[in-house]
């Protein structure tokens, strides 16, 4: 019996606890920096805060060979613009990013990606990870360059997107981690920042943590402390993992745990308010299992059940004669960004070429017919096996689950079609098809904010808590920005603890923690357990913070979230520490669902790049509304500040991106 399932069914039973479980034990793990979350960007934090000589301890929910959003792989790095082939500089890169989004993203962090993501990737290859075609499997390709044999995505011609054989990039972290004496602690919960004096606003001085196998208590004390756990609160407005697992693009166990951490603390947040039609819910299909044209499918030609092909178009509406022209930037266009990047908007000089825009209305029209598929085969040699091959044989989530799977059943891209699904025809807008936001109900929505405010040193508002991981920060990007944030932030922190005055851990904070952290090992086993708690936190979020807002329905919902917790999460019980580790998850989802409401109750604006409406305020966009406004907590109170979208270049910062960078680079 090699399974908790085959014991079960085979014995009539369910087995004892594997672990000895000592609830109430308490350890100190002291370290010089702290990183929070042992994906690829705590990883990275670790690595270079220890290659500067701190002593670092990291803290992770799972266990770090293979956790996080970006353990799985990667099949596409971006932001590597200082690559010996690419033609796009990062004051070009930077400000693409922020033109597009009209100001909406860091650009102060974007710029630190730029300058620093081509070192990152360099250092990821001397671990062990290939991200070149050294084995010269595709010499010759459009994709490939001949001296250096690196392999581009999206654009051609500059040359910024590279394709990496990433499928074992987190265990090459870890092993560097390893190697380097990080003291790794996996299985363990968090559940707050220590401050000095326990105050919100204070300087972070660690974190206490619950260890979901034994149940014991852990205070970790630090100098620095870097938050890396990613931007992920999947669970947030839906909850039914053994239905949608396998169709999440992102971790589905994400609780927003960094972000609640924070919120609690004291730290500034922005954008927790806005939201997006939740794609990667896990209503749609598993990613990239179906057929489509985008993001790692990218170029790939659509025909319907007769086989006429769907023409691509660039951003400007002409049509693209070649298979070719998908990939090289077009009259108009400055550079292609590409896909994945962490932005929602793109200005059409810097726009991929796509499938033509019209195709919902030409399927209404019976110009095409349904099912569609993806015909690889029409492409190149070389194309067609860097797609599914390649990309999809390294992308997170697809190496075993599809190309493994697809490849076994016999599946020959060379000649066999990839059905698309079938759906309302609204969904075929946009060429990702199986994560297409049709199949998802329109008051479930995705978190699109929640991140942290952050300075030039990638240091939040309070002293000694610096930030890595994409979604984690304004500004932040995808895989290979989670990979370059961390780097950076890491760095940061170790400097920032050589000459840090020795951390005083507040006594009556870590026995408040502790008390509360135990409460559902005490209760009775017939009141809720942890999925019903989280279950309930869901359906408050769709009922009353869906697209659709307005103040009395955020209220409500603020006043049953805080209902929730002193009731049925009060009296909820945990039988093992697992169960205790994920009840715990739900005091995060709390937080976050909190930061939430009161984000959206501060917004009195409507506002189309949130994707943000107020049914009370339906004028969208006003111009006094045109600011960024952090959020945090004094005294268990929301309070709020303006802050202009170009705060990267103002007193005291310098008025170049450059010469911010100068000042603030770790060499």
């Amino acid at each position: 019996m090699s399974t908790w399932h085959e014991y079960v069914q085979q014995t009539g039973k369910v087995p004892e606890w594997p672990y000895p479980i000592n609830y109430g034990k308490m350890n100190e793990i002291v370290s010089d920096v702290l990183v929070i979350g042992g994906g690829v960007a705590g990883l990275q934090a670790a690595i270079n805060a220890t290659r500067l000589g701190a002593k670092v301890t990291v803290l992770e929910r799972g266990h770090a060979r293979r956790s996080g959003s970006g353990g799985a792989g990667v099949d596409h790095w971006h932001g590597a613009v200082t690559n010996p082939c690419s033609k796009v500089t990062p004051e070009m890169y930077t400000n693409a990013c922020y033109d597009s989004m009209k100001g909406w993203t860091g650009a102060h962090v974007r710029y630190i990606i730029t300058k620093e993501s081509w070192d990152t990737l360099l250092e990821c290859e001397k671990m062990g990870i290939q991200i070149r075609d050294v084995r010269d499997e595709f010499k010759g390709a459009d994709f490939r360059d001949e001296k250096t044999k690196l392999m581009f995505a999206y654009d051609y011609k500059n040359r910024h997107v590279i394709r990496v054989w990433g499928w074992n990039i987190k265990p090459k972290l870890y092993e560097e981690a390893k190697r380097l004496g990080v003291n790794i602690q996996n299985r363990m919960m968090p559940t707050a920042l220590l401050t000095v004096g326990g105050k919100q606003g204070a300087r972070v001085v660690g974190a206490t943590a619950v260890n979901t196998r034994t149940g014991e208590f852990n205070v970790f004390r630090s100098k620095a402390t870097v938050i890396a756990t990613g931007g992920s609160a999947g669970r947030l407005s839906y909850f039914a993992p053994e239905l949608t697992a396998s169709g999440a693009m992102s971790d589905i166990n994400g609780a927003g745990v960094g972000q609640a951490l924070g919120w609690n603390a004291g730290a500034e947040l922005l954008g927790a308010e806005a939201s997006g039609h939740n794609r990667l819910s896990g209503l749609g299909y598993a990613p990239y299992s179906m057929g489509g044209a985008h993001n790692t499918y990218h170029g790939t030609p659509i025909v319907d059940t007769e086989g006429k092909e769907v023409p691509w178009k660039d951003p400007f509406g002409n049509a693209l004669k070649t298979y070719e022209d998908r990939f090289l930037p077009q009259p108009g266009h400055d550079f292609i960004l590409g896909e994945g990047i962490g932005i929602g908007l793109y200005l059409p000089q810097f726009r991929s070429n796509e499938l033509s825009p019209d195709l919902p209305e030409r399927l209404r029209k019976g110009d095409f017919k349904l099912p569609l598929y993806a015909d690889l085969s029409r492409l190149s040699e070389p194309e067609r096996r860097a797609i599914f091959g390649m990309m999809v044989g390294n992308e997170g989530k697809t190496r075993v689950a599809v190309y493994d799977m697809m490849t076994n059943a016999g599946f020959d891209p060379d000649k066999d079609l990839f059905q698309t699904p079938v759906m309302p025809v609204e969904g075929y807008a946009h060429a990702n098809f199986w994560g297409a936001g049709v199949n998802t109900p329109a008051n479930m929505r995705a978190l699109g904010g929640g991140s942290f405010l952050t300075d030039w040193d990638l240091r939040s508002n309070l002293e000694g808590l610096y930030i890595g991981a994409g979604g984690n920060l304004f500004g932040g990007g995808c895989h290979g920005e989670s990979h370059t944030t961390g780097r950076f932030a890491g760095k940061k922190a170790a400097l920032y603890a050589r000459t840090a005055v020795e951390p005083a851990v507040d006594k009556a904070q870590v026995e408040k923690e502790r008390e509360q952290a135990y409460n559902a090992t005490r209760q009775s086993k017939e009141g809720n357990g942890w999925k019903e708690i989280n279950g309930a936190i869901a359906r408050i979020m769709r009922d009353y913070c869906g697209r659709f807002k307005n103040e009395t329905t955020l209220n409500l919902g603020l006043r049953l979230l805080n209902e929730l917790k002193t009731t049925e999460m009060a009296s909820a019980y945990a039988s093992n520490p697992h169960e205790l580790g994920r009840l715990l998850e739900c005091h995060s989802l709390i937080s976050v669902g909190e930061l939430v409401f009161k984000a959206s109750l501060a917004r009195k604006a409507s506002h189309a790049g949130m994707d943000f409406i107020r049914l009370d305020y339906p004028e969208m966009d006003p111009p006094e509304w045109n600011k960024l406004m952090p959020i945090r907590q004094v005294n268990n109170k929301a309070v709020t500040r303006d802050v202009p979208l170009d705060f990267h270049l103002k007193a005291p910062y310098a008025a170049t991106l450059e010469e911010n960078y100068r000042k603030h680079v770790v060499k």
